[in-house]
């Protein structure tokens, strides 16, 4: 199984953006509307320049009350893990679990094509076992 199959599986497979210079509340706004947990920021809307989460707000938030008045390149992370559309589901869910990383740009030829969160990788992998265990199952029940 790969990246490619989970988001081709998913019900928006566009990658919300943010640019660099957003203002915070922007990106909040953004969060919110899209009711995601975390934004790829972009100037272009195909490059990763960072990614910016909810975790990344609230960690800035407690450290410092004025978060919201500042930009979203203040608080993001640019050091971005990302994987290209061929890796596999089960290695990606290991280096996500290593790094305990929620969210993972997908990118081809250095162009962002998705992005696939933790609750992707557990959906899609719990319908894989589901799918094994009915196979399975028709089997034992013709023996």
């Amino acid at each position: 199984m790969r990246i490619s199959d989970v988001v081709q599986a998913k019900d928006r497979p566009d990658v919300v953006t943010i640019r660099p210079d957003a203002g915070v509340r922007e990106l909040l706004a953004a969060l919110a509307e899209h009711n995601v947990g975390a934004l790829v920021v972009s100037s272009d809307g195909t490059t990763v320049e960072g990614i910016v989460s909810e975790r990344d707000v609230v960690r800035r938030l407690h450290q410092d009350g004025t978060v919201v008045d500042t930009v979203v390149s203040a608080i993001m992370t640019s050091d971005v893990a990302t994987c290209p559309p061929d890796t596999d589901l089960d290695d990606l869910m290991q280096v996500m679990t290593d790094r305990r990383f929620r969210h993972v740009p997908v990118v081809e030829d250095g162009r962002l094509v998705g992005i696939v969160s933790i609750g992707d990788v557990v959906k899609h992998k719990i319908g894989q076992l589901q799918f094994e265990r009915d196979q399975l199952d028709s089997y034992v029940r013709q023996a």
